[in-house]
């Protein structure tokens, strides 16, 4: 790959080419073209093959979550990154597949984290297989924004233990309550289980490490008993949650997660 072919899509102008100077200034960029609207930029998608996109997210019409969840669509989608300047939208654009999360304004060291991160997912990216396996998903998950009452609390991951599917939210089940934030479940299980957490069932994900003991259930199911609460575990998920549960004890990592 020579350089990467770049859309920057943001209705302020300023804004706009400031974002399109930057990206032309990066040796990673080949091309860099811009749209000051969603329908603008996804006509031009749908004409034109771009490697990545730079998306605003407060956008008159359609937003930009709006036109990622649009792209997300598409048999070759581009790469998406977001660059806002609002951080509560970072959990909604992680769930619908961003590799970055950029806030306004942007500086050149950071660009140049999300350049590399779109060069390792991009068809045809620079880095090889191996480096692209080597590079973790960027950790913007390690605590999630919690709306609630006009106020904005960040539950840390190593105070959930386990995580419940409730349609397009999960609730988090920590000491201090349940939080329900809006992210499907697949989606942070992709983020969460280099973590330690494992899919049980297909409405919840646990922790491995707030695991006290496995029970069977009246009719002869499988539960994961947790200080909060029991968890059901599906038979198709049971011998992989043994197994797991078995290699954390060899390696002295049961309850070593910092949850109370």
């Amino acid at each position: 790959m020579s350089g990467l072919k770049v859309l920057a899509v943001d209705d302020v102008p300023p804004a706009l080419n400031e974002l399109c100077t930057l990206l032309r200034e990066a040796p990673e960029v080949a091309e860099v073209a811009g749209a000051g609207d969603a329908l603008s930029a996804l006509r031009m998608i749908q004409s034109g093959r771009f490697d990545a996109v730079f998306l605003d997210v407060a956008m008159p019409g359609l937003d930009g979550l709006e036109l990622a969840s649009l792209l997300a669509k598409l048999t070759d989608p581009p790469v998406i990154v977001f660059v806002t300047a609002y951080e509560q939208h970072a959990v909604a654009a992680y769930g619908i597949g961003a590799v970055d999360y950029l806030l306004k304004p942007v500086r050149a060291e950071r660009l140049a984290d999300a350049l590399a991160r779109v060069l390792r997912v991009a068809p045809g990216g620079a880095a090889d297989a191996s480096d692209e396996a080597a590079a973790p998903l960027p950790d913007a998950m390690a605590a999630l924004p919690v709306e609630s009452a006009g106020r904005t609390r960040y539950v840390r991951r190593n105070e959930v233990h386990y995580v419940e599917a409730h349609g397009d939210y999960v609730r988090l089940y920590t000491h201090s309550g349940v939080h329900l934030v809006r992210m499907p479940i697949s989606r942070l299980e992709e983020y969460w289980e280099a973590a330690g957490f494992v899919r049980v069932h297909r409405s919840f994900l646990v922790a491995l490490g707030a695991v006290r003991e496995l029970r069977s259930d009246s009719v002869g199911g499988l539960l994961a008993h947790t200080d909060l609460g029991d968890v059901p575990v599906s038979r198709r998920h049971a011998r992989e949650l043994r197994e797991r549960l078995l290699q954390a004890a060899r390696r002295g990592q049961l309850d070593r997660t910092g949850r109370p």
